[in-house]
């Protein structure tokens, strides 16, 4: 009889108890700053299990770390501070904090978090709802809307650059038209809806033979069941348009050029778009081989879209460079190259020097000589120069002034003497 009392929770027929997710916590009407006086409803929606005991208890309700004594699925409250609530068995809800100000103007934001793609609206509220003239809304200290009288401010589709601190300011008859006010700031941000996609290599496509590419992204806990769809591209053509699967198979006449592919993720109303880095081959070596296994996940290289334009241009790629047989230069002519090898970046180890090469470590002991030879000749010319201003201070070289010889060592081919003449 006493256990029939006590408490009961109903198990699914597997036996195994279900995992119940955390409640829903909403706010009516759904502001996060009131004036203070102003009353609220904040309402728990969750998973009820159905109980049998004396005293049933459905909903707990916290104001911090303080527990309530109200056990209702719904509550009305005043107090500023952060509110949760849990339904038996299932994790303690998402915070909402409540702020009451006693200022003439408050700025009003949704207490819901906003998602790309949803609109944003702000409110821009007088003392008990008094009319706002000349009204103004600010982000991040710049003014973005003006409304001759109260109005709120919608963002039809909200953006992560739309994230930042909102502010607004206008006047109120009290009797008379006041000075400007300003409001409080408050901070917004736009939550991520979906990561940026990124391309990967999946494997062989069977039967038709190709190369299967996935576009991997992936929704916010609380957007999960938005629908996707996904495009693909080869450089700037469209080869599937908008569609709702994920994988794309590359015809094998185009596996050669994988990394001239990359896709992009949407939601149905194209609201949020979001593209792809270029498709990364990791390690070195050619399609075809790579395409054989499965590839790790690539590093996000710089998106080629996003809020920048689109640069079509394809990354370079290890390719095979046309045989070269032989390269003009006016230094050294009849430089060859082996028919069927490229000119690589430099030589590998223990190759043999090229004759340009060997032409150029023989004239750097020729170029190091003139530079010893220049800098000589500058110290003489120097010295003469100051003989030749205050005679007095060399006396023992009076006679030589007239005409002076330099003998100086010089490179093979170049005259030994040079007289200078006063």
């Amino acid at each position: 009889m006493w256990a029939l009392t006590a408490l009961l929770l109903l198990v699914p027929s597997n036996g195994q108890a279900a995992t119940l997710e955390k409640p829903i916590l909403s706010l009516h009407p759904p502001w996060t700053t009131i004036f203070k006086g102003e009353r609220v409803t904040l309402r728990c929606d969750g998973y009820h299990p159905l109980l049998l005991e004396l005293r049933p208890i459905s909903t707990l309700w916290y104001l911090g770390h303080l527990l309530l004594p109200s056990h209702k699925k719904s509550i009305e409250v005043q107090t500023p501070g952060v509110y949760r609530c849990q339904t038996r068995g299932a994790p303690v809800s998402d915070p909402i904090h409540l702020s009451v100000s006693n200022d003439w103007l408050i700025l009003q934001v949704p207490y819901a978090a906003v998602f790309e793609g949803e609109p944003l609206v702000l409110r821009c509220r007088g003392w008990y709802d008094k009319i706002v003239y000349k009204l103004h809304y600010y982000h991040d200290g710049q003014a973005v809307r003006y409304f001759h009288s109260s109005a709120n401010y919608t963002v039809p589709q909200a953006r992560s650059s739309d994230s930042g601190r909102y502010q607004c300011s206008g006047t109120m008859r009290i009797p008379v038209e006041s000075a400007p006010m300003f409001s409080s700031k408050v901070a917004v941000t736009v939550q991520e809806l979906f990561q940026a996609p990124v391309l990967r290599v999946m494997g062989r496509g069977e039967p038709r033979g190709g190369v299967v590419v996935r576009c991997d992204t992936r929704l916010h806990p609380q957007k999960r069941d938005t629908p996707l769809q996904f495009a693909f591209y080869k450089y700037s053509r469209a080869v599937r348009r908008f569609d709702w699967g994920a994988e794309y198979t590359v015809p094998e006449p185009e596996v050669e050029e994988l990394e001239s592919h990359w896709c992009e993720v949407a939601t149905a109303t194209r609201s949020v778009r979001k593209r792809s880095p270029w498709l990364q081959l990791p390690g070195r070596g050619s399609a075809l081989e790579l395409a054989s296994t499965t590839a790790p996940v690539p590093q996000a290289a710089a998106l080629a879209p996003g809020n920048k334009p689109l640069s079509f241009r394809k990354p370079p790629v290890s390719r095979s460079v046309p045989s070269v047989t032989s390269v003009p230069n006016t230094t050294s002519a009849g430089l060859q190259f082996p028919t069927g090898r490229a000119p690589t970046a430099g030589p590998p180890a223990c190759a043999p020097r090229t004759p340009l090469e060997q032409s150029a470590g023989a004239l750097k002991p020729d170029v190091d000589l003139l530079l010893r030879e220049m800098q000589l000749l500058k110290g003489l010319l120097s010295r003469m120069v100051l003989e030749l201003k205050e005679p007095q201070a060399f006396p023992e070289h009076r006679e030589t002034m007239e005409t002076l010889i330099l003998r100086v060592p010089v490179s093979p081919g170049a005259p030994e003497t040079a007289t200078v003449e006063s």
